[in-house]
């Protein structure tokens, strides 16, 4: 029996940087969230630094870099401003999403099939000061596909629009986005990709793709930072620990002799 692999918390801290700036001053400080999530059991922190700044701040950045203790992951528009803000910063992980400005989040995964001429630079530049490069895209086969050819050793699955059916109770659509995911988590570990997943997940979600063998991360932000209002972010932090592990655990029953 194949050992099943460890799953990593991701923590994306975004959304204690949105409520802070949206009355100005330091507080909350996303640096202070980072180290309590961090001491609470996740296993590193995602922070988008996007073009307009609506939330987290390039001081925000330097400030995680130099101080967690645990990996860093930029979430980054494939662009020659955050590139250079990347080589300078050196974090851990440097995860490529698409980016609007009009967009209230990400909306969808990117487009590497046709922007190969592109990104297949950025990343080689990315990869050769030891940055751990990953695409942020849907689960389709000439996504996945494209993503070895660019050289990116990792992807991230959005689960957003698998979520969004459980959520809204679309029956159908949710077993359409939950093949598409098992599907191309099983294709993308078949072409020897580390696979994370992420967007919109709660509980019941991350629980549920926890039970997929080939994904090793899970990257979760806004529903944790919402929940954190009432229960606190340690509480949170340990919830979600649980979830996953009831997942991960459901898979290795399942997988025993």
């Amino acid at each position: 029996m194949a050992e099943i692999a460890p799953l990593r918390l991701g923590f994306n801290i975004d959304h204690v940087a949105t409520l802070r700036n949206a009355r100005g001053g330091l507080h909350p400080d996303p640096l202070r969230a980072a180290e309590l999530v961090i001491a609470a059991g996740a296993d590193g922190i995602t922070a988008h630094l996007r073009e307009d700044r609506r939330h987290i701040r390039d001081e925000d950045i330097a400030r995680l870099k130099a101080r967690i203790s645990k990996p860093l992951n930029l979430e980054m528009a494939a662009t020659t401003p955050m590139v250079e803000i990347a080589l300078k910063t050196r974090p851990h992980a440097a995860c490529l999403v698409p980016e609007r400005r009009e967009e209230r989040t990400t909306e969808g995964g990117l487009e590497v099939a046709r922007q190969h001429a592109s990104l297949k630079p950025i990343v080689a530049e990315l990869k050769s000061a030891n940055i751990r490069v990953s695409l942020f895209i849907a689960p389709e086969p000439d996504q996945i596909e494209a993503a070895v050819e660019v050289g990116a050793p990792v992807i991230e699955l959005h689960t957003g629009s698998w979520c969004e059916a459980i959520a809204t109770g679309d029956t159908a659509a949710g077993d359409t986005e939950w093949r598409r995911l098992r599907e191309g988590a099983k294709l993308a570990a078949r072409l020897g990709l580390e696979i994370h997943a992420g967007h919109g997940l709660d509980y019941g979600t991350a629980e549920q793709i926890a039970g997929l063998p080939e994904i090793v991360e899970l990257n979760i932000g806004h529903f944790l930072v919402g929940e954190a209002v009432f229960t606190g972010l340690v509480d949170v932090v340990t919830a979600m620990r649980a979830a996953m592990g009831r997942g991960r655990a459901r898979l290795a029953a399942a997988a025993a002799p």
